[in-house]
């Protein structure tokens, strides 16, 4: 598999997007085209896609899909004292 693309379901209608292309296979459009037909597959459904983007290509994509930034996602790893 070189590049695949889908979504969960979330409350409220929501479809978050995943997209993957294997690293040897990027930059040839084939994040677009397979997350064209999650998105497409989510649209035909009444659901409504969301791409959580932090990584600049992946950022890309989704704006070369049509998708705005509307703001920003903070991730946090909890630790546990002493570890």
């Amino acid at each position: 598999m070189v590049a695949a693309a889908g979504y969960r379901r979330w409350p409220r209608d929501t479809a978050h997007l995943s997209v993957l292309t294997a690293a040897g296979h990027r930059g040839r459009g084939l994040a677009r085209a397979t997350a064209s037909a999650a998105v497409a597959h989510a649209l035909s459904r009444s659901l409504l896609p969301q791409w959580r983007a932090r990584p600049d290509a992946s950022r890309g994509v989704a704006a070369a899909l049509g998708f705005r930034e509307l703001g920003t996602q903070l991730s946090l790893t909890f630790r546990p004292p002493g570890t």
